[in-house]
């Protein structure tokens, strides 16, 4: 049983860059948006920007058919609210004001040109949406610019503008990979702010570096697709961007069909910005953002308690209310096991908790999947899941997690070795402690509110206690009591069901 969406609370953001043109619908304003519609066109609206000063003719036709029907698309969608807003290309252009008259016309709405700063703070804002406490320098490469701004946690300072984009640099350049250099090497050695890089995060926002990261994943053979939170440390994503630099220069990445042919060219120039930049800033890893202007544009309009919440526990509560047979009841379990970790002393950091927490809330998402399946079902959509706040190894704690609980804990339900392998081995291990915990409540309940409450844990020596409360004596059975006293044994005690 799907949750029906209201009528008109969709919101939707056009977004007309220096390459592409984009058009996407939220499902509503939310800490954790979900995204129902997502289209782009590269139109490459900023590829002679630098040179004429104009936008191409031919660019401004294929950007202003996509708007129209990116229009039409919200009308048929009854979208609720729509925003629009223009970058580089559009703002140094000198024919920009009449293109955006006519672009304006066409979507019926105002269409905010974003100033330089303004921009760089709305990418800033999107990576502080989807990354749980950024630390480091947030770097939003689009086609008619590079957005450098510095966060730590929510703060976000001012941050700078360069004429760094790909098709400004293809531009600037005339297309000579050493001239682009030697405007990249000028360019960025005056920014004082990637002075404070060094060991800390550099997060890649921009379709051209999610392409770099999308080779980097199919030539190391990751396990994950997921672009968002993808990391590389810097020392090898250096070594990455060098090597496809010269590929690129010997046309050997013409036919990769991972990235959309328009974007091929500007692979190379997207790569040198991102070599300079680690060899100036020196930060520790790259990791690649997802959310950008478009989210961070919403995020800055959401009321302060809002954006306060945990995106990623916001996003499990939202699966959590799709998905699970009663909410509640996760709400429940996380109180529950809140309990155990309590009364058998697991080591646990704030880190840990949260996540624990996500998998309380994803523990009972997989219920419609046939048995047989639920745990490698649940296991890839998890890790594959499009939301934020949650590193890779997050997604595979939970992941791991949610699938003991489905798969159990037997030599031959195991996940994929490939899986395991991202998770150091007290992370694995407390995936099957909780796990098995899901295993007991989920059993003792039939996933149904208000039974959890009514059980408590006690110790005595190494003995650890379920104890039921008298209400719930009808429940007692040797599989409840087979299935705690195996939680007992991962956790390195005995297990005894008591009646109280």
């Amino acid at each position: 049983m799907t949750r029906p969406r209201k009528r008109g609370s969709s919101v939707a953001v056009i977004d007309i860059g220096s390459n592409s043109v984009r058009l996407v619908v939220y499902e509503e304003m939310a800490r954790s948006l979900v995204s129902i519609f997502n289209e782009k066109t590269l139109c490459g609206l900023g590829r002679e920007v630098q040179s004429t000063g104009l936008l191409a003719p031919d660019a401004v036709a294929k950007a202003l058919t996509s708007l129209r029907r990116f229009r039409a698309l919200c009308r048929i969608m009854k979208v609720g609210r729509v925003h629009a807003i223009a970058t580089a290309a559009c703002r140094d252009a000198s024919n920009g004001p009449e293109f955006i008259a006519r672009a304006e016309q066409i979507c019926r709405v105002r269409i905010e040109i974003l100033s330089g700063p303004r921009e760089a703070q709305l990418s800033a804002l999107g990576v502080v949406s989807g990354i749980h406490r950024p630390d480091g320098i947030v770097g939003d490469l689009g086609g008619g610019s590079l957005e450098l701004v510095d966060i730590s946690g929510h703060r976000v300072r001012k941050g700078v503008t360069l004429p760094l984009g790909t098709l400004a640099l293809q531009d600037l350049s005339d297309k000579s990979l050493k001239r682009a250099e030697r405007i990249v090497k000028t360019q960025l050695a005056g920014v004082p702010l990637l002075a404070g890089g060094g060991g800390r995060s550099f997060y890649a926002v921009g379709g051209t570096w999610r392409a770099l990261a999308r080779i980097h994943i199919i030539q190391s053979g990751y396990p994950l697709g997921v672009m968002h939170g993808y990391s590389i440390p810097a020392a090898e994503a250096l070594d990455f961007a060098r090597r496809l630099r010269r590929l690129v220069a010997a046309d050997m990445l013409a036919n990769i069909e991972a990235v959309a042919e328009a974007r091929r060219p500007l692979l190379a120039y997207a790569a040198l910005v991102l070599e300079y930049i680690i060899g100036i800033a020196r930060p520790r890893s790259i990791v690649f953002s997802t959310f950008g202007v478009r989210e961070g544009l919403l995020y800055d309009r959401l009321p302060a308690p809002e954006r306060a919440k945990d995106g990623l526990i916001a996003a499990a509560q939202q699966l959590n209310a799709l998905l699970s047979r009663s909410a509640r009841h996760a709400e429940e379990l996380m109180a529950w096991t809140d309990r155990f970790v309590h009364v058998v002393k697991l080591r646990e950091s704030e880190e840990d908790r949260r996540l624990r927490h996500a998998a309380c809330l994803l523990s009972d998402i997989g219920w419609r999947v046939h048995p047989d399946h639920r745990g490698e079902q649940t296991l890839h959509l998890i890790t594959n899941g499009n939301f934020g706040s949650i590193d890779h190894q997050g997604r595979a704690f939970v992941a791991l997690s949610v699938f003991f609980r489905y798969a159990g804990l037997s030599e031959e339900n195991q996940p994929p070795e490939i899986i395991q392998q991202m998770v150091p081995q007290a992370m694995l291990d407390r995936a099957r402690i909780l796990g098995a915990a899901f295993r007991v409540a989920h059993l003792t309940s039939a996933a149904r509110p208000g039974l959890l409450p009514a059980t408590h844990f006690r110790t005595q020596g190494r003995n650890l206690m379920l104890v039921f409360e008298h209400q719930m004596v009808d429940l007692v059975a040797d599989r409840v009591g087979g299935r705690f006293k195996q939680l007992a044994r991962l956790v390195g005690r005995s297990g005894s069901i008591v009646l109280r």
